[in-house]
């Protein structure tokens, strides 16, 4: 690869200049025109120039490095991207040049956000297209956002399809808040419990119970199983301690590896009652992003390649990737789609007349909304169920405490008695 210094005009009129690399002079014109650049000079950048941009290159790339690692204080959250997304999507709709929008977006509070625009603003003015300068942060853009945004550039809608991406990243995040909200309260139950339960079998149960045992020869045996159970708390809470939280950790850690994760995912589909909100999660994601990309128009190939990286269940990705092989010897996709079961019957019925009328992407959306639909119903049903379940649990364990101690009392005055 050359490293081309070039001076060049935008549509607007603007003066810009950067350096670009490609194999020769031919194809830095060709790029510098896909960028909508009329270049005025092009000439072979020295070899200081060169170096330095590759030391920018490995600058950026240590910058990226050390934002993942917490560098710069505060992390760049989901929510800002799809904030950026949404912002940049009505600065091109202005018809506001790449570089300019970007730098309208740089003043940023998040200073982990400053940066990442300002290294894609510097990228897109050395010659790098949008969708390359995104592909260095992989953390922060993933395949399916840099997919969307080359399609833009290459059909020249980057406006429209940054509008939808914007429209797909809100709604993620609006399910996504609604499910943590649902699952705020019945966690804080169950933590309240836990530590409730712990500090009475580990402080308050052994001072009780070492008085009850100078006084009674023969324990009731909920007594004395709560006397078993608070004896091992009291002294081996430190391994209790850290022994909880590590085989939690040594879990996930597992649930990383293709083996363990691909277990987990089997494990969720399969679950009694939470397995079908898992699996409804799941095909909404898979008919939301797929229209997504279909309106935006990635062809279907790719759009399922994406789609299997991006479901988030590697047991449905392996199916997703069989309907792509099946879709690639020239069949529809209704057609695969009810060999393997993954739909309803119905809804793959809805597919097949998108793909006959032409109306794949709408039909796809709607799916989206009815499986979301389905999922969000059976997420409040059991969020509704669960807070009272875990309060009746915890209640019967402060219950049995409290037996517990009281049986040895009864014992003991009737005795008196």
């Amino acid at each position: 690869m050359t490293a081309f210094r070039y001076q060049a005009m935008e549509g607007n009129g603007a003066a810009v200049g950067g350096i670009i690399e490609a194999e020769d002079r031919q194809t830095a014109l060709r790029l510098l025109g896909d960028r909508g650049l009329f270049p005025s000079t092009l000439e072979v950048a020295p070899a200081m120039a060169a170096a330095k941009a590759t030391d920018a290159a490995r600058s950026a790339n240590s910058l990226a490095s050390l934002r993942e690692a917490g560098a710069f204080g505060k992390r760049v959250s989901r929510k800002d991207i799809t904030a950026f997304t949404r912002e940049m999507s009505a600065l091109l709709a202005a018809a506001i040049p790449i570089p300019q929008a970007l730098d309208g977006l740089a003043d940023e509070e998040n200073p982990a956000l400053r940066e990442v625009i300002s290294k894609i603003a510097e990228s897109v003015r050395k010659g790098s297209s949008l969708s390359s300068a995104l592909q260095e942060d992989p953390a922060l853009f993933p395949n399916l956002y840099v997919s969307m945004i080359r399609v833009g550039e290459e059909a020249g809608v980057l406006p429209k399809v940054m509008s939808d991406l914007a429209d797909l990243l809100e709604h993620e995040d609006e399910v996504r808040s609604e499910v943590v909200s649902a699952v705020a309260y019945p966690l804080f139950v169950l933590g309240f419990g836990v530590v409730t339960v712990t500090v009475l079998l580990t402080w308050v149960m052994p001072r009780l119970f070492g008085m009850l045992q100078e006084m009674l020869h023969v324990l009731p045996w909920p007594t004395l199983l709560l006397l078993k159970v608070s004896g091992f708390m009291h002294h081996y809470w430190l391994g209790v301690v850290l022994g909880v939280p590590g085989a939690i950790g040594g879990l996930w850690y597992y649930s990383r590896t293709p083996e363990g994760g691909e277990l987990w995912d089997r494990a969720k589909l399969r679950l009694p009652v939470m397995g079908s909100v898992f699996r409804a999660a799941a095909l909404s994601r898979f008919a939301r992003t797929l229209g997504t990309l279909a309106k935006s128009g990635v062809s279907l190939l790719p759009a399922l390649k994406i789609v299997e990286n991006t479901i988030g269940n590697r047991v449905l990705a392996r199916q997703v990737a069989c309907v792509a092989e099946e879709t690639r010897g020239g069949d529809s996709l209704a057609g695969p789609l009810r060999k393997l079961n993954i739909f309803p019957r119905t809804v793959v019925q809805m597919i097949d007349v998108g793909e006959e009328s032409g109306r794949l992407d709408e039909m796809l959306l709607k799916v989206a909304e009815i499986e979301e639909r389905h999922m969000r119903a059976r997420t409040k049903t059991l969020i509704s169920l669960l807070a009272p379940a875990l309060i009746l649990v915890v209640g019967a364990l402060v219950g049995f405490i409290v037996i517990a101690l009281l049986l040895p009392i009864f014992k003991m005055s009737s005795e008196i008695h």
